[in-house]
Order: C-alpha cells, then structure tokens, then sequence
C-alpha cells in the first residue's frame, strides 16, 4: 500500500510550480496526500516552461486562475486547497494584479459555493505587504502603528518612521496581526483582498480558513528570471555578473526572511490544526535583518567582494522596518528551523547549478523608473 493511499487526503496547490508553491507540494506529497498541482506557468517567473522540480508523483494541470472553466475542473475531488497562485512582485501593472489576485480569488470561492463542490479547508497566501508600516514603539506612547512616511519626506532623504500621535522617532517592534492592514503597493492592495475574501468566505460557507501572512520568502527555486521580486535572488544575480546590489533608501530597512520550506512546514500546519481557523497568521522568523546586511552576506557567501550601490532612491509606500510578531504561530506550533545563513547558503547551492543567471534588473530598474515605481531624493 503506498503512502498516498494511506492517508487519502487530496490536496490542491494553486501556483504550485512556484517557489513556495513547489515546497508544499514536496512536503504534501512526502506527508502522503495526493496532490493536484495548477499553475499557468506566468513567464516572468518560469522563462523555460514547466520547471524541472515539478513533482513527478503529483498531477500537475496547466490553467489559469481568470478561467472560471480551468479551475472549477482542477477543484474536482479536492479536500485541502493550498492557494499559493498570484501575480507578485513591484512591477508597474495594476490591471493583471487585480485580474489575477482579487477576482482570481473570488472567482475561486464562486465556484467552490455554487458547485457545491467538497472543499473542506483554504489556507491562503497572504503576505507581510498587507501592512501599511511596522509597527513601532513610541518613547511616549508605546506599541504604535505608524502612517506611511509620505513622499515629501522621503524625497528629502528623511527615512525615519514618526509616531502617528506626537511625530516622534519610533523604534521598530515586531507588527502583531492586529496591525491596521491596507497595502500600500497595488500587490499589496490584492494581498489584502485575497485574504479579506477567503476569511470572510470562510465564516459564511462555514468552512475553514486560514490566511498566512509571510514574511520575506527565499530559497532554492526562487525565480532568477524575475527582476522584481525576490531581493535575495536579484542580489545574487547582480553579483553573481559582477555588478553591486541595489539598495533603496540608505540600506539600514530591516525585513524578516523566511527560508520556503519553513513556509512550506507553516501551511501544512494550518491545514491540519483547527487553532488558527479563521484567523490571519503572520509567519516569519520574528527576526528583523537590515538590507545592507543581506547583500553582504550573500557577498561574502559568494567570495565576490562588491559592496552594495546606494543611488539615493526610494520606492514610495515601501515600509521601512517589518518585523513579524508570531505569537500566534508558535502557540499554534509552529516553529523556523532554518535561520537566514543556513538558507543563504542553501540558497547558493542551488543557483550555482543554474545555467542562465543573467542579470534582468538593470532594464526592469530603468522601466520602474519610467513608471513611477521609483523616485530620486531631491538634489
């Protein structure tokens, strides 16, 4: 008897020849449930086609989540959706964005209802850009929830975070899931409704759900084809073609980096305990990393001795410090096993076997520009 038919649970991973994607169906299928994979391969991400880590001992169906056809067929049987499928990153669209994200998702949960199909669990991914600005604490007010720094501020190269009462200087605290959440990015504007939709869904169809707010995820598979997402994989591949980082701001923002298969581990916690039902959950590291940090420590990793580039640029609605409180993870059990150098280097291992590690963002940095995505301070 095979392990999948042991355990007879069904799972579908949307976007599951992703980088997290790709991770929950590997630990799904080593776990024995049987796994039905749907991704519609976006290009930016997957240059060649269908990636050679797709799981050979899963189904995998090419579709695409604005085809109302394509995924009510993938839904077929399914017990456990994993919605991992988005269109991600700072690229300058917002049409697509919405299209794929929040009428996606939607799209998604019509279906589900009106076919009265078995569905019995959504874990959705959300993100860490849900939120506007970490969370800060005021010498005068404590645990505080700053505004977005405005623009005027930044372009005078003010990067301070201001307490929204009193306009002190706040220091960064890890952000608790009842920080106010809004986006500031148009991703993060459809983070917000995918997470939004499937909780609310959930409470009304009486089934449960679960939203999973990552914090930065990294790790082998993480696309080098794609310039605007994945600050650890496009600095490798600027420095792995012998040009510096790129920095925003002054390179002292901090982020906390989750390694994939900790994620991979944090879904399949949320599918299978009843004590996050309903709720979002932030998931990371709890940790928070300065920017400038990173890329020298993928520099020294690498042996390539180029120090980051700072040309006085910023990217307006970018939060300057997230760190992810995640009390109500690890109360769930949820615990990281791989801190950031283990996953750097692991991280490394695996692009060093790539064949094709150019360097995409030099034009994308130029377009971004053109489109607002990124300003200059003021001289």
């Amino acid at each position: 008897m095979t392990n999948q038919t042991k355990n007879g649970k069904r799972a579908l991973v949307t976007g599951g020849a992703g980088l997290i994607g790709s991770h929950i169906t590997d630990l799904l299928v080593r776990e024995g449930w049987k796994v039905r994979i749907f991704d519609n391969l976006e290009p930016n991400t997957h240059k060649h086609g269908q990636p050679p880590w797709v799981n050979a001992d899963a189904e995998f169906v090419q579709g695409d989540m604005r085809n109302r056809e394509e995924i009510g067929a993938a839904l077929r049987d399914i017990d456990v959706v994993f919605h991992e499928a988005a269109y991600g990153g700072y690229m300058p669209g917002i049409v697509k964005y919405v299209d794929v994200n929040s009428l996606g998702t939607a799209q998604m949960l019509e279906v589900i209802r009106e076919e009265n199909l078995p569905v019995k669990k959504i874990v959705v991914a959300s993100s860490q850009a849900v939120y506007s600005e970490g969370a800060g604490e005021c010498p005068e007010h404590g645990l505080v929830f700053p505004n977005v720094r405005p623009v005027e501020q930044l372009r005078a190269g003010d990067w301070t975070v201001r307490c929204p009462i009193c306009n002190a200087a706040t220091k960064s605290v890890p952000t608790p899931e009842s920080a106010p959440v809004g986006g500031e990015t148009v991703y993060g504007l459809t983070k917000v409704d995918q997470e939004k939709l499937v909780l609310l869904w959930g409470k009304q169809a009486g089934i449960p759900t679960v939203a999973l707010r990552y914090s930065c995820t990294y790790g082998p598979r993480q696309s080098i084809f794609n310039p605007y997402t994945g600050v650890i994989a496009i600095f490798c591949t600027r420095l792995l073609n012998n040009l510096p980082p790129v920095v925003y701001e002054d390179g002292e923002q901090t982020r906390d980096f989750s390694f994939v298969e900790d994620i991979a581990r944090a879904n399949l916690l949320a599918a299978e305990t009843d004590q996050l039902d309903g709720l979002p959950v932030n998931v990371g590291s709890g940790k928070g990393v300065p920017i400038r940090e990173v890329a020298e420590q993928i520099s020294d990793a690498l042996g390539i001795p180029i120090p980051a580039e700072t040309k006085g640029e910023f990217r307006p609605g970018e939060m300057r410090h997230l760190t992810s409180g995640t009390e109500r993870a690890r109360a769930a059990g949820y615990q990281p096993q791989v801190d950031l150098a283990e996953g750097i280097g692991r991280y490394l291992d695996w692009i060093r076997t790539q064949s094709d590690v150019k360097d995409y963002f030099s034009e994308a940095e130029t377009l971004l520009r053109a489109k607002g995505i990124v300003h200059s301070v003021a001289k």
